[in-house]
């Protein structure tokens, strides 16, 4: 009994691998705090340019 369940649950480990790379998570991929301050900045600085441009 004790091989065929190490056999078992040798396959049921690589079941569950292969299943879990076909489910990707949807969870956002990780944005460091200085890369959050950074894009802010950018979004910030582009609004200011519109209105330049509409302004002209």
């Amino acid at each position: 009994m004790n091989r065929r369940k190490k056999i078992v649950t040798k396959f049921n480990q690589r079941d569950k691998r292969a299943n879990a790379k076909l489910h990707k998570s949807n969870k956002p991929a990780y944005v460091s705090k200085a890369e959050r301050e950074r894009l802010a900045l950018l979004v910030e600085e582009q609004p200011v340019a519109l209105v330049n441009d509409e302004a002209n």
